[in-house]
């Protein structure tokens, strides 16, 4: 369940009246990995397996998607995944609300997008629809994430009330289903610090489109990574911040 309604008072030019609100509804996730819990995360109910495997490729637990063993979720909604522990695995907990950044990592990190991929401008505006959904509508606080391929075509969208949540829940569910993330690229509605932009690099996706603003953060940690970083998208107009050359017309 997304949403539950409220009964509320609505007060306009000093009348008040009955009235009611729609709520986004956020539920608390306990991640296990290798029997140790790593997170506890607030997120949107549903895609609990993509938001494991979005998380844990996203955040860099696993050096590849084949080394996510076994995801598995039990009646109480904790998350149990088995990996192949890397270099970056660490125990540490994080406790992440629906709007905090993720992981912290160094900002040296050696990441590093190997795609010549290059975009047209149309089909990047022509996708911003898919960020569109009706429960953003009903309850303004959720945001959307969405895979898309070079010819404009969603494979994977997610909802969540958490913009981080959203992102790993698209990749987690791209992943799943096979896709080449060199060919493929993101759309977010939330802003772009660079622990935004990091997921992108990880997964290996080389294009983030945002219809908010980045931060400067963000900007740095794409040029640094070769993603080309689009904010402020909008179906007539956007800003292209790094790696121009990947859209073409630049």
């Amino acid at each position: 369940m997304y949403k539950q309604e409220y009964e509320t008072v609505e007060i306009i030019n000093s009348n008040a009246r009955s009235s009611s609100f729609t709520a986004a509804v956020e539920e608390t996730v306990e991640l296990f990995v290798n029997n140790a819990r790593i997170a506890s995360i607030l997120t949107s109910p549903g895609k609990l397996e993509q938001l494991a495997v979005g998380y844990l490729v996203c955040e860099g637990f696993v050096s590849a998607p084949s080394d996510i063993q076994d995801v598995r979720i039990d009646s109480e909604n904790r998350i149990y995944a088995e990996i192949t522990p890397n270099d970056h695995f660490d125990i540490r907990l994080e406790i992440r609300s629906s709007g905090c950044v993720g992981v912290d990592r160094e900002d040296n990190e050696d990441v590093k997008v190997e795609s010549d991929s290059h975009f047209h401008p149309d089909v990047i505006q022509g996708s911003l629809h898919y960020l569109e959904s009706e429960i953003y509508q009903q309850t303004r606080g959720t945001h959307a994430a969405c895979i898309i391929d070079r010819q404009g075509g969603c494979i994977a969208c997610a909802i969540d009330v958490g913009r981080h949540n959203a992102v790993d829940k698209a990749i987690g569910q791209a992943i799943m289903d096979g896709f080449n993330p060199g060919e493929h690229f993101i759309l977010s509605t939330g802003r772009q610090p660079a622990g935004m932009v990091m997921k992108a690099a990880r997964a290996g996706i080389p294009l983030v489109v945002t219809k908010a603003a980045p931060l400067n953060s963000g900007i740095e940690a794409a040029r640094r990574t070769g993603i080309c970083l689009v904010g402020l998208a909008t179906p007539g107009r956007m800003m292209v911040f790094s790696n121009q050359w990947r859209i073409d017309g630049c």
